[in-house]
Formats: C-alpha cells, structure tokens, sequence
C-alpha cells in the first residue's frame, strides 16, 4: 500500500482552494481524507495498478497540475502508511517527493535515528518519560521490551508506542470528500484594528457559509475561525455546535462567540477564515424543536432569501448592516 501526505503551500489569503486542490486529487483516486487548512491523505494502492505510474511519477504529476491550474506549489511525503508518509512530509522540499520505501529494512533505517518526539501521538509528557530512561530516538525505542514501555506509559499506550517504532502502521486513510468542509475568507484592505469590521467580515462570512451548505443540502457540526494578522501570525479556534445546522443567525451567534473568546485588544487583523467542518446531509440531522415564533419566522425568511438569491443573485438579499 503507498499513501502519499501532500500539503499544498497556501498562500494566507487562498485557503478556501483547498475543495479545488482535493478535486484535482480525486482524478487519481477517490480514497483521499482531506487535512484541513491545507494538506491530504492519498491511497494510491489501486490507482499505481490502473494508470501505470509509481509513486513519485504521482507526486511529480500533482505537483505540476497544482501549479498549472492554481498557481500552488505543493511538499509531498511518501510511504506504506499513513504514519510514514506524515514522517516523511516533514523532510520533504517543494520539488522532491521524500519517499519512504516499503522493505522492512529501509522502514527500520528511515526510523532509527529520528527523536521519538518525531512518532505520532507522542506528545511532550511522553517524550520527556522516554528520555529520562534514554529512550530517545525511535530506535532505541523500538528495541526496549514491550513490557518497560508499558511500565513507562500504560498499557495501551506502551503496545502502540512499540508497534510505531517497529514500523507497524495500523493507520488507514479513511475517505471524507471535500465536501466534510466548506471555507469562506475575508481579507481586509489594510491590517484593521476595529472590532466592529471585525464582526461584518464574520456577519458576511457565515451569511455565505450558511447560504451555501443550505444550497448543498448539507448542515455543520463545527465552526472553525482562523484569525491572520499583520505579522503573518495567526490564532486558530473551534467550536462545536450544539446541534449540526446550516442556520446562518446559529453560525453568526457561534461566530461571534469564537471571536470574542480571543480577546484581542488593538489587533492588526489581515485575514479572517471562517470554516464549516464535519458536514453531513441535512436530512439525517435532528433538530430540537421549538415554540419561538421568532426563530420559526427567521426560518422562514431565510428560505425566502434563498430563493432570491438563487434567482437575482447572492447580492440580492443581505443583512442592512453589510448593505451600509
């Protein structure tokens, strides 16, 4: 099995090509998982059999679409699974695919000397216990006994730790299709610093984002706001909603909540990116009823609205305050 990690350099402002950048992947093989804001998972397993090509003939022909159609370069990471073809993206360079080999004995040479930090799923705590007992490059780690490294974590933990560093990837990429997330962005014209154009970008943002999963049939299960400022710095939130919905006043009310949460105070905003994820169709979503006649009416204006919109166009109708 090759599972290619590709992760497409985005510029800031062009985060919502990534639906694009993830058809183009389609044309090669429908088994993709999409790694929003900017990177995929990609089983070639049948598609090297179907076109003829190897693995790095579909990294060169990727890389060269990206940059064709959308002006986008790319780093792409190779390997028998998942697990690899992460490890391998990081050492990857625009124009030279890092291919892991699937032999037992390059996997084993490819791991050895890396810092058992580098292992998916070991995080700081764990890193740190394995280097107090010099267990600290993936190696060592993997020729330790199963049962000190039990000792050292947990059960669980210590078997999965050992598994990884043997080279043993249970990992799969498990299709989710471009359309389990939808992003919309707002630039500003110059870094702004005032929260109320803050707010109408984030108005304007989920007024789109509900118009179109309400066009897809589709609601979201959570809101992600990714907020760029003028040192090319960003801050990233997530929220998950009480129930999945395509209500634009039950996104803008989460929306602001997001942004208020971050507490920024005199904050030269360049870019605001509003991101719907954990789509699903909207006929298997439940919806808590209610007996606000309030909530009913906007319901049902917000149907109207989208039919004006269909028909004249997404300016046709709009909230008085993005009218101004």
């Amino acid at each position: 099995m090759t599972i290619l990690c590709v992760r497409f350099q985005l510029p800031p402002m062009y985060e919502a090509a990534l639906p694009g950048l993830l058809g183009l992947l389609e044309e090669f093989t429908p088994v993709i998982e999409a790694l929003p804001p900017d990177g995929a998972l990609v089983d070639l397993r049948g598609a090297e059999r179907y076109f003829g090509r190897t693995t790095v003939e579909f990294a060169s022909l990727i890389r060269v679409r990206a940059l064709a159609r959308y002006g986008v370069d790319c780093v792409i990471g190779a390997g028998p699974g998942p697990m690899l073809a992460r490890m391998a993206l990081r050492e990857a360079m625009p124009g030279v695919t890092r291919v892991v080999p699937g032999e037992p004995d390059a996997v084993a040479e490819f791991l050895a000397e890396r810092p058992v930090a580098a292992l998916p799923g070991v995080g700081c705590a764990t890193a740190r216990t394995l280097c107090e007992y010099g267990l600290d490059t993936v190696g060592k780690v993997a020729a330790a006994p199963l049962s000190t490294l039990q000792r050292l974590t947990s059960a669980r933990t210590g078997r999965e730790l050992h598994e990884r560093a043997s080279g043993i990837d249970r990992g799969r990429v498990v299709p989710n299709a471009t359309s389990r997330s939808l992003a919309t962005e707002r630039p500003f014209p110059r870094d702004e610093l005032d929260p109320s154009l803050h707010r109408r970008a984030l108005l304007s943002a989920t007024e789109e984002l509900g118009t179109r999963l309400r066009a897809l049939e589709k609601v979201c299960r959570t809101l992600t706001l990714t907020v760029r400022y003028a040192d090319r710095s960003s801050t990233t939130r997530s929220r998950t909603l009480k129930e999945p919905t395509a209500h634009s006043s039950a996104l803008t009310g989460v929306a602001y909540g997001l942004y208020e949460a971050l507490g920024l105070q005199r904050a030269r905003v360049r870019t605001i990116v509003l991101r719907a994820e954990g789509l699903t169709p909207a006929g298997q979503a439940s919806h808590q009823l209610t007996f606000d006649p309030v909530d009913e009416k906007v319901r049902r204006i917000e149907e109207v609205a989208d039919r004006a919109r269909a028909k004249f166009g997404p300016r046709a109708v709009m909230p008085g305050t993005l009218a101004a």
